[in-house]
């Protein structure tokens, strides 16, 4: 299953820079939200490939409906993570790769490939960059890097609210528009905190446990255990996760 994701991604990645700026076809799914047919291509390549190795499992994507299978198993594809970078020629976008078993994440795989870094998660295995072991960072709140959910443009006073709140304590901001290059960024340590409001299940499946086998801490946004399904969720280092989830409670006037 490891070779399998980690040859899906890496062959859909390679479409991705092959028809970067060269994009033949956008759509608007609804509003600030893009498909192009290099998310489709790039998706049926990563579906081809596990369909050829089990065909039984279930595969859930982004752009299509879900694949039903008579398996425990379920695949979580993101086959193109940061569209609206792509489009825009952006280099910050990246490839994501879930297994699903009984409910739960036990395999991940992220592949960002304009820098050719390919990361890689098992439960209870470690997290790895370029087959290296990679470690969450030890800052606390005053010197964390924070990113953002771009969607703040939405308006919801609670997000905003929470942004002011948090911006305060922390060092930097930023906002990467790109789920697997933030939660990459955090289980190596080079950012702390990603707090997102809007997402589905294969923007950040992967990501997820690659930050938890780094040793950093996932969870919804009022600080409980998440699941591909929470509405919202709290990546950090795991030094500041309490701290944040106060924070962010307080934002929602609780």
């Amino acid at each position: 299953m490891e070779k399998t994701a980690i040859k899906a991604a890496k062959e859909a990645g390679r479409i991705l820079l092959d028809n970067f700026g060269r994009i033949k076809k956008v759509e608007v799914k609804k509003r600030g939200d893009l498909v192009t047919n290099v998310d489709v291509e790039a998706e049926e390549k990563i579906i081809k490939i596990i369909n050829g190795k089990y065909p039984e499992h279930f595969i859930l994507s982004e752009e299509s409906k879900e694949l039903k299978g008579n398996s425990d198993y379920r695949w979580i594809i993101d086959p193109l993570d940061g569209t609206h970078n792509y489009v825009r020629g952006i280099e910050i976008f990246g490839v994501s790769i879930a297994l699903e078993h009984k409910g739960g994440i036990i395999l991940g795989v992220i592949y960002m490939p304009c820098s050719d870094e390919l990361y890689f998660a098992e439960r209870g295995e470690g997290a790895y960059l370029n087959g290296e072991r990679i470690k969450v960072s030890r800052r606390g709140l005053s010197q964390a890097l924070l990113v953002y959910d771009s969607n703040i443009k939405l308006g919801k006073e609670h997000v905003v609210k929470g942004l002011d709140m948090l911006a305060r304590k922390t060092f930097a901001l930023r906002m990467f528009g790109s789920s697997v290059r933030t939660l990459s960024y955090i289980a190596e340590g080079k950012a702390d905190i990603f707090i997102d409001y809007h997402h589905g299940p294969w923007d950040f499946s992967a990501g997820a446990l690659l930050v938890e086998e780094a040793g950093g801490k996932l969870s919804d946004i009022y600080g409980n255990p998440w699941s591909p399904w929470v509405r919202g969720y709290i990546a950090s280092n795991g030094v500041v996760h309490e701290e944040v989830v106060k924070t962010l409670s307080i934002s929602f006037g609780k």
